[in-house]
């Protein structure tokens, strides 16, 4: 079956299911409803890719592209739009964003490509600007503030780099760093000592903290953040996927800590920090030897 025609199929598929003596739970979705299963199958994409699980990979492309037909089919049912409005659009749009490719625009390298998309960008901004707004719009307002911080804190960044608004080098973004872990630290000392939580969550303190005080760790925390995202920036690394990386490693070395726990037949809260810490250094011991 050619490829028009499955896609079709699923299309179809995705009308039926909507449709009266469809699936009840199809026909009572919403656009809000679905909003966490979109974000849930876009990290399941993630995870297959990381894993380089190539078999599973199809079937979670699969179900990132059911959303996209549920949305269009919602919006058909509604007279918003249909699934055929969205891939011309996509396809007006790839054409558009690649005159490398599809016009008489010269672009050798990904960085003139990046370059090219940034101008492209620049000018259909300035169009809706003339058309839809009577004042000036940002550059920074078609970045959603719906995405999870760390990407959203990402697309800034790159946005703001794009016009210059940058460091020179890597080395001022290593003396923001010290700049603001100094910060953060000055305002720590404030904190009641010693600094113990009753648990692993936040808000589980012993001690009281002042909702100022409080805010202002908070604040510089978020500084803090801030920064590695742009030094993960200079250094061309998606710290998205490099944050996802280290914790799959955490999660993989404290299930090694658990298995050796059990294997002397102890559990991990019957031990102190330094046994803990031993099953962990031999967890990471094991996992170089494996490398």
């Amino acid at each position: 079956m050619p490829t028009g025609e499955k896609f079709e199929r699923a299309v179809n598929i995705m009308a039926r299911l909507r449709a009266p003596g469809g699936c009840p739970w199809d026909r009572e979705q919403t656009f809000d409803s679905i909003k966490p299963y979109t974000l849930e199958e876009t990290y399941e994409v993630f995870e297959a890719i990381e894993n380089r699980d190539w078999q599973e990979l199809p079937g979670e492309l699969g179900d990132l592209l059911l959303q996209v037909l549920f949305y269009a089919e919602m919006a058909k049912e509604a007279g918003y739009f249909s699934i055929d409005d969205v891939i011309e659009r996509l396809s007006d749009k790839l054409v558009k964003r690649h005159p490398h490719v599809f016009g008489d625009t010269k672009a050798d390298t990904a960085r003139e490509v990046v370059r090219n998309w940034e101008a492209l960008k620049k000018a259909e901004s300035k169009q809706n600007e003339s058309t839809t707004q009577d004042g000036r719009e940002s550059r920074l307002s078609r970045i959603s503030r719906a995405m999870p911080a760390l990407l959203e804190a990402t697309k800034l960044s790159r946005k703001a780099a794009s016009i210059g608004f940058d460091w020179p080098e890597i080395s001022g973004i290593f003396d923001k760093l010290d700049e603001e872990v100094d910060e953060l630290k000055h305002d720590i000392a404030e904190l009641p000592q010693p600094i113990k939580p009753a648990g692993g969550h936040a808000g589980s303190r012993t001690h009281k903290v002042w909702p100022e005080l409080q805010q202002r760790i908070e604040a510089e925390v978020g500084d803090l953040f801030f920064v590695l995202v742009n030094l993960a920036r200079f250094l061309d690394v998606d710290p998205e996927s490099a944050l996802r990386r280290t914790t799959q490693k955490f999660r993989k070395r404290f299930e090694a800590m658990e298995n050796q726990s059990r294997e002397q037949g102890r559990l991990l809260e019957e031990m102190n920090i330094d046994e803990m810490e031993a099953l962990w250094q031999n967890a990471k011991a094991v996992e170089e030897v494996k490398r």
